[in-house]
């Protein structure tokens, strides 16, 4: 097929997006079901006219949002880089919105090339529920103590095994990771859970927003971490965060692939 006028001869594209994670039955793409993953190759694939399979930076469970989702994939031919968001803007569902569209080399990979990643969890704190929160925050009404719950994150920081703040059926066989930082933020009403970390394990992150809550709330003490994480056991930890509150807010990349995503 020839090349026609305004297009590129192809090559690897790096693209960030955005999505509302409530209609979505995660990222990775499902037989038969509704997914970020599914949606981008569906697009991309009637847009050409060729099969075009889609990389991202990880997965994101039913429900969880991106502010900045990577992919990558290997385009045959098409429009420009710097027009791709437009194009994809007018084809894309409301539900997913495309941020950026560089060229990349072909040694870059959307999951392997990552040195950080970032998630962001919302805690909504107020008396009674806010209808332009909901679908992005959990409501939590009883007080919590933010100093106790800081204090305990800051035992995660560093290389350890997760096993205790992960999925029981999550797949991987290696569960040691490392978190760079653990950090609860008050803004009012709100408090805002990031963990930014080397790569993180199925449930991993709304399961450390879930133990610091419950330490919040004086059910689990601050300094339980480190046994926590000693025992090996999901039965160690605390509560499963809910799925909607739960955020990827950033990704970081070596600088030769131009380093973090989107500013913090």
């Amino acid at each position: 097929m020839s090349t026609e006028p305004g297009q590129s001869r192809g090559g690897r594209i790096r693209l960030v997006v955005s999505y509302d994670g409530a209609n979505f039955h995660g990222f990775a793409r499902q037989y038969g079901l509704r997914t970020v993953q599914g949606v981008l190759e569906e697009t991309l694939t009637n847009l050409l006219g060729v099969q075009i399979d889609v990389h991202g930076s990880g997965r994101t469970d039913r429900g969880v949002h991106a502010r900045a989702q990577v992919v990558h994939f290997d385009l045959p031919y098409g429009p420009p880089a710097n027009r791709l968001v437009h194009v994809l803007s007018g084809r894309l569902p409301s539900d997913i919105i495309p941020i950026s569209a560089h060229n990349v080399d072909s040694d870059f990979h959307a999951r392997f090339s990552v040195v950080r990643k970032t998630y962001r969890y919302h805690i909504f704190r107020g008396v009674h529920p806010d209808v332009f929160k909901y679908r992005f925050s959990w409501h939590v009404r009883e007080p919590l103590n933010i100093a106790l719950m800081q204090r305990a994150a800051s035992h995660l920081v560093g290389e350890h095994d997760f096993t205790s703040f992960c999925a029981a059926a999550a797949p991987q066989e290696d569960k040691v990771r490392r978190i760079y930082e653990v950090n609860v933020v008050e803004s009012g009403e709100d408090a805002f859970l990031y963990c930014s970390g080397s790569g993180f394990l199925q449930y991993m992150v709304r399961i450390i927003t879930g133990t610091l809550v419950d330490v919040g709330l004086g059910d689990i003490s601050a300094d339980a971490i480190p046994d926590i994480l000693a025992a090996k056991s999901r039965v160690s930890a605390g509560r499963t965060a809910p799925a909607h509150g739960l955020c990827l807010w950033n990704v970081e990349y070596p600088i030769v692939y131009g380093g973090r995503v989107l500013d913090l």
